[in-house]
């Protein structure tokens, strides 16, 4: 006759040897042996997106320029499959992307908590948050703008599609009592700077870093307790073989250097 205590082991143990089962039985992942067996790899991303996507062939964007020296350390060739939803919505659920269009999502990915529940995200190549823009040096017969204190001043802000919270920007805006001017595109702010409308400028930290490169002007973060970020790029949940291989490369990438050079040329520096 069993012993009691044996018996007790025995029904113990059946929850994690139906576990262990249930892994055993699970489909094997062939995300990448399916990426290789094509010779592609497709990237979700926004048709516009500036510092990450910009549409333009001779300076494409830092995402797709790290994306395309990743296809070829890897053996690949990369295919955009631009998608509008990407740049218009925040939140990762509304951009309708869905495995049968792309493997990769890209485009300045925020790898927020928002963006892990319902993505996979890979290694940081860069932070991001809100920034000030600051105007400097000022226009021949004008004074300097300094940063100082925020309260009350004169602030264009431009809100990118990225995954930052908008919430606690605006509260925290608010709280400062600032005159807030919406804007609706990176040259409309660079615009409103050089022209005075407002004193200072709020939007994403690289491409705040890359108009204050492109117009010797000065970006630093925004003051105050909003959090940073890691940009990274975007995988599907399960897909552990193939993001093994894309953090291999972007670990590849990082340590030569193409990485660094690459935010050099957009953002004057490496991030």
């Amino acid at each position: 006759m069993a012993q009691p205590g044996l018996i007790r082991d025995a029904l113990g143990a059946l929850p994690i040897l139906s576990l262990l089962a249930a892994v055993y039985l699970l489909p094997p992942d062939t995300s990448l042996s399916e990426v290789r067996r094509a010779g592609v790899l497709h990237v979700c991303m926004p048709p516009i997106e500036p510092p990450f996507v910009t549409g333009d062939a001779k300076a494409p964007g830092i995402d797709v320029e790290i994306l395309q020296a990743l296809v070829r350390d890897l053996g690949l060739k990369l295919a955009p499959v631009p998608e509008p939803a990407m740049g218009r919505d925040f939140n990762p659920r509304g951009w309708h992307v869905t495995r049968a269009a792309c493997e990769v999502l890209a485009g300045g990915v925020v790898a927020s908590p928002m963006t892990r529940s319902f993505l996979e995200t890979s290694s940081s190549y860069a932070q991001t948050g809100w920034a000030l823009l600051l105007r400097k040096p000022a226009p021949p017969g004008g004074e300097g703008l300094e940063s100082g204190p925020l309260q009350g001043r004169k602030i264009g802000v431009f809100t990118p599609s990225s995954g930052l919270d908008r919430i606690a920007l605006a509260s925290q805006l608010r709280a400062a009592q600032v005159q807030v001017i919406i804007v609706g595109s990176p040259d409309a702010l660079i615009a409103g700077l050089r022209e005075g409308r407002f004193e200072l400028g709020v939007t994403e930290r690289l491409l705040a870093d890359q108009i204050a490169a492109r117009e010797s002007w000065v970006a630093d973060w925004l003051p105050g307790d909003l959090p940073h970020y890691p940009v990274a790029f975007g995988l599907w949940k399960g897909d552990l073989t193939l993001k093994r291989a894309i953090e291999g490369g972007l670990g590849r990438l990082a340590r030569d250097g193409t990485v660094a050079t690459i935010l050099a040329r957009y953002v004057g520096k490496g991030a």
